[in-house]
């Protein structure tokens, strides 16, 4: 919820939140996004196949994990990492970048 808050003060509206990777998965090829925020870990479950249907699609997206940014696997090594806990300014920086 910080993180929504936190995105709507970045004038993003947030489109769709899930915590399961089928459901992940499923968002990941059905929204119209312009970009998207992945956690690594979806409830135990590492979220790459999310990951890969957002390439697939060309949506610009985001990691979002607690575990240092090395545990991207290497098919996404160039993709940004927002380490937990993250600042407004770390997001800002993120979002700007998935923007441009």
């Amino acid at each position: 919820m910080l993180m929504e808050d936190m995105l709507s003060e970045l004038s993003c509206e947030v489109a769709k939140t899930v915590g399961e990777l089928d459901a992940a998965v499923a968002a990941a090829r059905t929204a119209e996004v312009d970009l998207a925020f992945v956690d690594v870990n979806l409830r135990g479950t590492p979220a790459w196949p999310v990951a890969n249907v957002l390439r697939e699609r060309g949506i610009p997206f985001a990691f979002v994990t607690g575990y240092g940014s090395a545990v991207a696997d290497a098919a996404h090594k160039d993709v940004p990492v927002l380490q937990k806990p993250f600042r407004w300014q770390e997001l800002r920086i993120i979002v700007d970048r998935l923007r441009s």
